[in-house]
């Protein structure tokens, strides 16, 4: 009668869940406007930054509202319905004012749900009180797809 004996064989390494944080993926130099800014200016930078949207600033560097191309479009409907010619709006009038903000400690799949339940494009981050970033739902996209897909 021949045994056999493999001995003991070693459990392969678990892979540790990934650990992905707002803070990871966010955008910290952000394009930022102030209230008394026209939506003319705000169009433009924009376009030649190629953003969406971003957060608007009172003097003090608070967090007051974030503006975004949808706000500027409809500053720029109501002149062409009047037959303004240009964009007398300024960001005070037509920002959203009750900002929903994002810590940097939350986890990247966290961000997506909330993404997907409050339907935003993007969220300013916020620590202690202070603006340190803005993360949209490209950032998030972004996250995940680098993501090991066995370890989410």
């Amino acid at each position: 009668m021949v045994k056999s004996f493999t001995g003991v064989r070693k459990a392969p390494p678990k892979k540790e869940i990934q650990q992905v944080q707002v803070c990871d993926y966010m955008t910290e130099k952000l394009t930022t406007f102030t209230p008394d800014q026209c939506i003319g200016h705000v169009v433009e930078v924009l376009l030649k930054k190629n953003i969406s949207g971003g957060p608007v600033l009172d003097a003090a560097g608070n967090l007051v509202g974030i503006i975004s191309e949808g706000d500027c479009l409809k500053e720029i409907a109501k002149g062409k319905y009047s037959n303004v010619p240009n964009n007398p709006g300024i960001v005070a009038h037509h920002m959203v004012r009750d900002v929903i903000t994002i810590a940097p400690d939350v986890n990247i799949l966290e961000a997506a749900q909330r993404f997907l339940e409050l339907k935003v494009r993007r969220f300013p981050v916020i620590k202690n009180g202070q603006l340190i970033g803005q993360i949209s739902q490209r950032d998030v996209l972004r996250a995940i797809n680098n993501l090991e897909h066995e370890t989410w």
